[in-house]
């Protein structure tokens, strides 16, 4: 097992290390800092052969300068984090990178079966946490996630197993308002969030997590009304509530791209009696945002979908530049196995990301 975390040090040394890369291209949020791409494991079958492009695909990413690892136990059946595990630790062993330069992130909460074990999900489900008492089947949603602590509790060590690591830097809980609101009300959610929250707070103080969040799809991009909605605000509270001003809530992470927009033009968020975006109010309460699916799966890759600026003649580049250039975003995390795809998205690194002004222009250059 891997030692140690993500540090000011560490970062600091990791961006000072890279040569041909632009002057803000990284990013300083929580005293870290932090590349403004950042790589994702989501998509890939649950196969020995994605596992070695993953892998490579972290080693090179993290040569090329990227130090923001973004995974989740679910994807491709735990076998996404043992990919980055792998890549990690090759990248220590070779003397590439050390622990403290990367910030690695995953996220736990849906039921996952393991990649690695031939198994029908459910008969696997059954016999790695029904039969042991890691849950009760009452305890699934009918969105195929459960939020008890004895639950959160065996995914962190499986996590931590998978990763190859002592410590994660960013704990996500993963899509809780959209897998538990259509089972049960906003006041009991609220109540379940508490408990991790306290679980998180635990798992701090023992050096097994670092920061804790919020991974979310629909329940901060939505409007007020929706069944799903969820106040930052709130959020915020809880954990001030749980943890005190020192609290590990620090992150979450939303989808967000030049057409999933809502992040940065719903004023769906009421702090101080005034309305605000969820970008806007993530700065105000200090919460780093990342941003899923800055390439919207490859659809915003077909030629014509996306409007020419800059100068940048491919898709890829206006997509992520558009995505790390917006105010509050700290990188959008894509995902990219081939080392094509990886050479080709972090070529980006040698592009200035925009400032406030130049983002703003773009913006109205952009608006219908």
């Amino acid at each position: 097992m891997i030692a140690g975390w993500a540090t000011q040090e560490g970062t600091a040394n990791f961006a000072k290390r890279q040569s041909g890369i632009t002057a803000n291209y990284f990013k300083q949020f929580t005293g870290l800092t932090l590349s403004s791409i950042g790589i994702g494991t989501y998509l890939g079958n649950a196969d020995d052969s994605t596992d070695a492009l993953v892998t490579e695909a972290i080693k090179k990413s993290v040569m090329i300068g990227v130090n923001v690892i973004d995974t989740a136990i679910n994807y491709r059946s735990q076998k996404a984090e043992r990919s980055v595990g792998r890549g990690v630790a090759e990248l220590i062993r070779d003397e590439k990178a050390t622990r403290d330069e990367l910030f690695i992130s995953t996220k736990n909460g849906y039921i996952t079966n393991d990649g690695d074990v031939k198994e029908d999900f459910w008969q696997n489900i059954q016999n790695t946490l029904v039969k042991p008492g890691v849950i009760k089947s009452e305890e699934i949603s009918s969105g195929y996630h459960c939020m008890t602590i004895p639950y959160l509790q065996d995914q962190l060590q499986r996590s931590l197993k998978n990763l190859g690591l002592e410590c994660i830097d960013l704990m996500y809980i993963h899509n809780s308002a959209e897998g538990q609101l259509q089972d049960i009300s906003k006041e009991e959610f609220m109540k379940k969030l508490k408990d991790v929250f306290e679980f998180y707070e635990g798992q701090r103080k023992s050096l097994r997590i670092r920061y804790y969040g919020m991974a979310t799809w629909d329940c901060f991009r939505v409007p007020v009304e929706h069944p799903q909605y969820i106040s930052i605000l709130d959020v915020v509270k809880l954990a001030r509530e749980v943890g005190g001003d020192n609290n590990g809530f620090r992150f979450i992470q939303l989808p967000y791209n030049m057409y999933l927009d809502q992040a940065l033009t719903l004023k769906n968020q009421v702090l101080d009696g005034n309305q605000y975006t969820m970008l806007q109010a993530s700065v105000k309460l200090g919460i780093g945002v990342f941003a899923s699916v800055p390439l919207m799966q490859a659809k915003l890759l077909a030629p014509n979908v996306l409007p020419e600026f800059g100068g940048l003649i491919h898709p890829s580049h206006r997509a992520l530049q558009f995505v790390r250039s917006t105010p509050g975003i700290i990188a959008p995390l894509v995902g990219q196995k081939s080392p094509a795809h990886v050479e080709e998205n972090l070529q980006l690194t040698s592009t200035p990301v925009l400032s406030e002004a130049e983002f703003s222009e773009l913006v109205n250059k952009l608006s219908p």
